[in-house]
């Protein structure tokens, strides 16, 4: 059998890993190639995988990279799991949030943007392993302060928290679009 081409082997490596993999994590697994070769068949995979069409698809995400799944390709696939996806109740979303734009944060800094207490939410998403404990706050009563996981960033799909929408883009989301004003059509046709 001739020696596997290094695309090959990190598809491979992509294909068992149960999370992203950093450069630097293939590097290590990898040590008789250089960064740069690491880097270019990332790339050439990814590529091979846009030409072809392909039903997975090579993404950067959480600061490392996965094989996933086209999105079009759902239905078919919801017809082999069983499961349904994880739903967010209306609380846990708005936790998760506050949590991720004003990461690191305490509980009562959390409950005071809420104003209700999040005892039970936070302790939910900690359980999902969408956040976690950062350490404690340097105040008296010493709070623990969260932020959110690399777990977060690979659900939605975002490479960091900078990929997450900013104050002006969720605003244009409520403004109520400006439609061109048609002319009323008679509902009664003249012979």
């Amino acid at each position: 059998m001739p020696t596997p081409s290094l695309n090959a082997i990190i598809e491979a490596l992509l294909f068992v890993a149960d999370a992203p993999m950093t450069v630097d994590r293939l590097s290590e697994l990898l040590p008789e190639y250089d960064r740069a070769a690491i880097r270019i068949a990332l790339q050439e995979v990814r590529d091979g995988y846009e030409t072809r069409h392909a039903g997975i698809h090579l993404v950067e995400v959480a600061g490392g990279w996965q094989l996933r799944t086209e999105t079009a390709l759902m239905p078919y696939l919801t017809r082999l799991v069983k499961g349904k996806p994880p739903r967010f109740s209306p609380s846990a979303l708005e936790t998760l949030a506050i949590v991720a734009y004003r990461q690191p944060i305490t509980r009562q800094e959390v409950e005071y943007l809420r104003g209700v207490d999040t005892g039970a939410v936070l302790k939910s998403l900690l359980e999902r392993r969408l956040i976690k404990m950062l350490g404690k706050k340097d105040i008296p009563g010493r709070p623990i302060i969260y932020g959110t996981t690399r777990e977060f960033l690979e659900i939605f799909n975002l490479n960091d928290l900078k990929g997450l929408p900013t104050l002006r883009e969720m605003q244009t989301l409520d403004e109520i679009p400006v439609f061109e004003v048609q002319e009323e059509l008679p509902l009664k046709v003249e012979p």
